[in-house]
């Protein structure tokens, strides 16, 4: 048997069903797959992932086995995990997960040293927990034997980028996140329908009439905000960055500090990546009733240390995903999916079809780092634009539209300014 910590292996088949239902639209990263088995690209290599175990990385996983890789997976989340994809995956498809909805800080990253443990040589990660357990435990021995990580989201890029300016990187990292058809379809449009759809089924809530604030107008607040609106809320964007609250004034949302938002909103969401982005002095002005969620990647944008020490009461599980804090005065403060990330918490991630490309990402990068053997300079890279734009057109291709092309006059043309000429 292989390797796993896993809760439930009678869910095997509902994970498989979900699975397969996800593949329908993923037909890039089938047709990565379909390749992979027949060139065998990552045929022995140890392949470790620290990702969100739904049933759209299980078809990342499936593609790197397809590849020739072994294949050790972990949770990038505690909530995050869908335990019937955990089972299909070690049960079905012969792949080692260590995964359990709802495990605790001390299992989780146990999980994370299982997949570590036999020598990977290849990383994908979502959020940098696994590169970073690498460099705290393992900087004179494991870690130097990766040749190269892939890094999903927006969080463990700057982690990773941190490392790089202090000098401490030490090994190649491809910010997977910052690729064209990663952070402008899967943050934008991943990230703002399945945070709605975590809020609401945490909640069910109407959305239309309601006051939404936005902390963060990244490209995940771009998204959501901009689902929020057509849900039919009023949406108030609170941002640090002057360039990017511009954009959301010029994008027709309203634009203030937290402090004056503070009272004005009804559901309260944070994406930013930052710590303590709603702190006490908000909670003390919030309105009864008010809902406070998170789709930052850590649990550490919201404060909740600080609104537990103004509550006189918590309440936990009100409903799946909810707790409830009652102030002195008797107002109550609503928290969704204890402040971790609400759209996997509470619903089940980004859809299929913009995970597509990401993960289409993911896998032709793997295979370039093990085409070269980790044989880049050690710095945070992007992902090679070759493979970005055969990602974009293959998309296209799979959704039936074409473009045009550059006729040769024209491609000499933009050429001979690229020569200066």
């Amino acid at each position: 048997m292989i390797p796993h910590d896993i809760k439930d292996p009678s869910l095997v088949e509902m994970g498989v069903k979900r699975i397969e239902w996800a593949e329908r639209d993923m037909p890039v990263l089938r047709k990565i797959r379909e390749r992979f088995e027949r060139e065998k690209p990552l045929e022995g290599i140890n392949v470790a992932a620290c990702l969100h175990v739904t049933t759209e990385t299980a078809n990342l996983v499936r593609t790197l086995a397809a590849g020739g890789a072994n294949v050790r997976l972990c949770a990038s989340n505690p909530l995050s995990t869908q335990d019937d994809v955990a089972a299909a995956l070690v049960h079905h498809y012969g792949i080692s997960v260590f995964a359990i909805k709802g495990e605790d800080t001390d299992t989780y990253y146990q999980h994370i040293e299982a997949c570590l443990e036999f020598d990977p040589k290849i990383t994908h990660d979502d959020g940098a927990d696994l590169v970073a357990t690498l460099h705290e435990k393992y900087a004179d021995t494991k870690a130097k034997n990766i040749w190269g990580s892939m890094e999903e989201t927006t969080t463990g890029v700057i982690r990773l980028k941190a490392l790089e300016k202090q000098g401490k990187l030490l090994f190649p990292v491809f910010a997977i996140n910052d690729a064209m058809t990663k952070h402008l379809f899967d943050n934008r449009y991943g990230t703002g329908q399945s945070t709605l759809d975590g809020i609401i089924r945490a909640t069910n809530r109407l959305i239309a009439g309601m006051t939404v604030v936005v902390a963060g107008y990244g490209w995940c607040g771009r998204g959501f905000a901009m689902r929020a609106k057509g849900h039919g809320a009023r949406v108030i964007v609170t941002e640090v960055d002057p360039i990017k609250a511009l954009e959301a004034k010029m994008d027709g949302f309203e634009v203030m500090p937290m402090e004056k938002a503070a009272p004005l909103g009804d559901i309260f969401c944070t994406i930013t990546g930052d710590i303590n982005v709603i702190r006490p002095e908000h909670f003390e002005k919030m309105k009864d009733g008010a809902i406070v969620a998170n789709s930052g990647h850590f649990n550490v944008e919201i404060d909740i240390p600080g609104l537990e020490k103004m509550a006189k009461e918590v309440r936990r599980q009100v409903r799946p995903f909810v707790d409830q804090y009652i102030l002195p005065d008797g107002r109550s403060i609503f928290l969704l999916a204890e402040g971790r990330l609400i759209n996997l918490a509470a619903a089940e991630g980004h859809p299929a079809a913009v995970m597509d490309m990401s993960f289409a990402l993911q896998a032709l990068t793997g295979e370039y780092v093990a085409k070269n053997k980790g044989n880049f300079p050690v710095a945070v890279h992007n992902v090679p634009e070759e493979i970005d734009r055969w990602v974009a057109e293959i998309k296209l291709e799979t959704m039936g539209v074409e473009i045009d092309k550059l006729t040769e006059e024209q491609k000499k043309y933009l050429a001979s300014w690229d020569m200066g000429t």
